[in-house]
């Protein structure tokens, strides 16, 4: 193989000598937000004392593989990037798979166990580990239904936004470059639902590298909201466009509006507008009731758990059968 290099960033700063390569990768790899160079530097950046950045990347004349690891300081297994704000996981690669095969081997040198969830797909960029179920994230899908099928499928809902249109909230739009306005939410956020165990953003650094992202991604970050003229927040959705699919991200409601389903009602109005500008909708991880009733598909996400030694022998024996 000519010309093979191989490197560990160990931070973010590090990680900028691959981000031409980075990218090159991704313009011949279908992906997500969640792959993008940007995303991944910035959260290597902010979370560096709970994960420290371990980035492999092998290339030669025939190709090249990226997998964004990160060291877990708290129980001490290898981890992605991303924390816990990444829905999606996957490796970077193109050209020549036996540098897929490099690059893991690389990382079990590491000795430490490797757990990794929500992977993507289970194609063959993870043929060599193995990868079992660990949740669904339900989908609208444009193609097969459009907004007036959507509408009509869901009648109920639409006499819930014009009640609450009634009761003065009025919805709006904001980008991602309004940090005042997403900040606002996910303090909200953090401030209303303190006490719910499964509420990630009662974490403050982590309402802070979603101002970040969404200021990042600017026009295509878009933050519905209901509000009333008062300034009461009562829902807000922070949403990405991620090429055809709008993803729904974080939504929030005010607990005192609770009895009209704002957030729901929020949820099915954004999906229909979604649905008329040709877009898909994906609600993201997580099979919520009002979520599925929405749906019309899901993606079936996965999850891979092995032993330092395990992880070692799958990477020493792929690349042996390789040879």
């Amino acid at each position: 193989m000519l010309s093979l290099r191989t490197n560990i960033a160990r931070s973010a700063s590090e990680m900028d000598r691959i981000a031409p390569l980075w990218n090159e990768i991704l313009q011949a790899q279908s992906h997500t937000m969640f792959q993008s160079f940007a995303w991944n530097r910035l959260v290597a950046g902010i979370f560096r004392d709970r994960a420290m950045p371990y980035v492999v990347w092998v290339e030669s004349d025939s190709g090249a593989a990226i997998i964004p690891a990160a060291l877990n300081r708290g129980d001490h297994h290898i981890d992605f990037l991303g924390e816990a704000l990444f829905d999606y996981r996957d490796v970077l690669c193109a050209g020549d798979r036996e540098l897929l095969r490099l690059a893991w081997q690389e990382l079990a040198a590491c000795a430490k166990p490797l757990r990794v969830v929500a992977i993507e797909r289970a194609d063959d960029r993870w043929r060599d580990l193995p990868l079992a179920p660990f949740a669904k994230a339900p989908f609208v899908d444009r193609s097969r239904a459009d907004e007036h099928a959507f509408r009509l499928a869901h009648p109920r809902l639409g006499r819930q936004m014009r009640r609450l249109q009634r009761l003065g909230a009025a919805l709006r739009v904001h980008p991602g470059s309004d940090s005042v306005a997403v900040r606002r939410l996910y303090d909200r956020k953090r401030n209303h639902f303190a006490a719910d165990s499964g509420n990630l953003f009662a974490d403050q650094r982590r309402c802070e590298f979603m101002v970040a992202a969404a200021a990042l991604e600017g026009q295509r970050c878009e933050v519905f909201t209901l509000e009333k003229d008062d300034g009461t927040l009562i829902t807000g959705l922070v949403t990405f466009r991620d090429g055809d699919v709008r993803r729904f991200y974080t939504i929030y409601f005010h607990p005192e509006w609770a009895r009209y389903s704002p957030g729901v009602a929020l949820v099915y109005e954004v999906t229909a507008r979604s649905l008329a500008e040709g877009l898909s909708c994906d609600y993201m991880t997580g099979e919520y009731p009002y979520k599925l009733r929405l749906a019309n598909s899901s993606q079936l996400l996965y999850k891979v758990e092995v032993g330092a030694q395990e992880l070692a022998s799958i990477a020493e024996r792929t690349i042996s059968s390789a040879a």
